[in-house]
């Protein structure tokens, strides 16, 4: 089930203000960069950076992601281990709110999402 109009603006605007603040400055952009997108009930965030094989080649590295689960009108929070599976976020593995699941990247207690 996809998010509604109404979610989607939310999830847009939160997003934008936590992109202004993370991103890196704009002459860096093209060596590395922040970006995110919604894929079905999840929304992620991920870093694009050549390759260093091929530097036409973009890859993307995965940050953090959410999951928002209506049943329980939590987010569930994750993060990439090493395993390349995604793992609940042990210190704090659900939010109420999106912007919660924002601070939990931005703060990462764990360096978990930032390495």
């Amino acid at each position: 089930m996809a998010f509604t109009t109404e979610q989607t603006a939310a999830i847009e605007s939160s997003m934008a203000d936590f992109m202004a603040k993370h991103r890196p400055p704009v002459e860096l952009r093209a060596q590395v960069d922040l970006a995110w997108r919604i894929e079905g009930q999840s929304v992620l965030i991920y870093s694009i950076r050549p390759d260093w094989r091929d530097e036409t080649q973009m890859i993307e590295e995965p940050v953090a992601k959410a999951t928002y689960n209506g049943r329980t009108d939590r987010w569930k929070i994750y993060w990439m281990r090493a395993d390349l599976k995604w793992h609940s976020y042990p210190p704090h593995p659900e939010a109420v709110f999106f912007d919660e699941f924002l601070a939990v990247v931005d703060e990462d207690e764990n360096c978990c999402f930032w390495g």
